[in-house]
C-alpha cells in the first residue's frame, strides 16, 4: 500500500479569502464561526508546538478586494502555508469580467507563492440545485485558471468541486451558499491530506448514505423561507453593490499562536 512521505513540520498557516474561509455557516455557541481553516489550524497546532495561525478572510469579498486588502498582509507574514480561495463571489455577480478575475487571481498567486513554503489553492465546492446552475460555466472557468496557476507556481490544489460528497444539499446550510459544520470538517480533511498528512477520514469525498427526500410540502416551505431570508437580500446586495462584509474586520488578523476552540 502506498503511503505519503512525512510532510514537513509546518509551523504557521495564513488563510486568505471570503465567507468560505471565514467559516460560514459552521456556527459556534458564542455566535462566531469556526470553519475548515480553524479546524485545519487545530490539527496542525496539535502536532507542532508554537504553531501560529492567522485568518484574514472576510465574507462577501471580491477577488479585487482580496488582492488589495489581504494579499499584501499575508505576503508580509512569512508563513509556512498560505491558503487562497477567491473569485467565486465575482462569478456570482450579474456582470462578471472573467478576464479581470483571471488577472487579479494571477496577481494574488504571483505575490503569495514566493512568500511562503507552500501555497494552497482550491476548486471550491458546488452543491446540486438550480440556483447556481446558471453560474456554473463561470465557476468552471475560474477553476481552470486555478489549475493553470497552480501548475505554474508549484501550488497545491484541493479539488472540492470534484468531490461527490460536497455536492450533497444536506452538507449545505439553509442559505444554500455555505457549508454546514460537517461540510467544513470534510474540507479540513481534504486540505490536511493534500498537505501530505495521513488521512484521518479517508472517505471524506464519499457521499453520505441516502435518506428519504423531504416531501413536496416540506420542500416548498423551505424554498419560500430560503427566498425570503437569503435569496432576496442577496440579490438586493448584488444590485446595489453592497456586501455582507462591508466594514467587517478580518477574522484573525495577526499571526499568533493558535489555541484550539471547542
Amino acid at each position: 500500500m502506498h503511503t505519503n512521505p512525512t510532510p514537513p513540520p509546518y509551523s504557521s498557516l495564513v488563510a486568505v479569502g471570503d465567507s468560505f474561509t471565514e467559516g460560514m455557516s459552521d456556527l459556534l455557541p458564542d455566535g462566531s464561526y469556526r470553519g475548515w481553516a480553524d479546524l485545519l489550524a487545530a490539527r496542525m497546532a496539535a502536532r507542532t508546538p508554537g504553531f501560529r495561525y492567522a485568518n484574514l478572510a472576510v465574507r462577501g469579498k471580491l477577488i479585487g478586494q482580496i488582492v488589495d486588502e489581504q494579499v499584501p498582509v499575508a505576503a508580509a507574514m512569512d508563513a509556512d502555508v498560505i491558503t487562497l480561495v477567491g473569485g467565486l463571489n465575482d462569478t456570482l455577480r450579474p456582470k462578471c469580467d472573467m478576464g479581470r478575475v483571471r488577472g487579479l487571481l494571477t496577481e494574488a498567486v504571483e505575490r503569495l507563492a514566493p512568500s511562503c513554503r507552500q501555497l494552497v489553492l482550491m476548486r471550491s465546492p458546488g452543491r446540486q440545485g438550480p440556483v447556481l446552475e446558471r453560474f456554473r460555466p463561470r465557476m468552471e472557468e475560474l477553476f481552470g485558471v486555478v489549475d493553470e496557476l497552480a501548475a505554474k507556481h508549484d501550488a497545491l490544489v484541493v479539488d472540492l468541486y470534484g468531490a461527490p460528497s460536497l455536492a450533497d444539499p444536506r452538507l449545505w446550510d439553509v442559505d444554500r451558499l455555505h457549508l454546514t459544520a460537517e461540510g467544513h470538517r470534510r474540507v479540513a480533511e481534504a486540505v490536511w491530506q493534500t498537505l501530505g498528512h495521513e488521512a484521518e477520514d479517508p472517505e471524506w469525498h464519499t457521499p453520505m448514505a441516502a435518506t428519504p427526500p423531504p416531501d413536496w410540502a416540506t420542500r416548498r416551505v423551505a424554498d419560500v423561507r430560503f427566498a425570503r431570508q437569503h435569496l432576496l437580500p442577496w440579490i438586493g446586495r448584488r444590485l446595489t453593490g453592497r456586501s455582507s462584509g462591508d466594514g467587517r474586520p478580518a477574522k484573525r488578523p495577526e499571526l499568533l499562536p493558535y489555541e484550539t476552540r471547542s
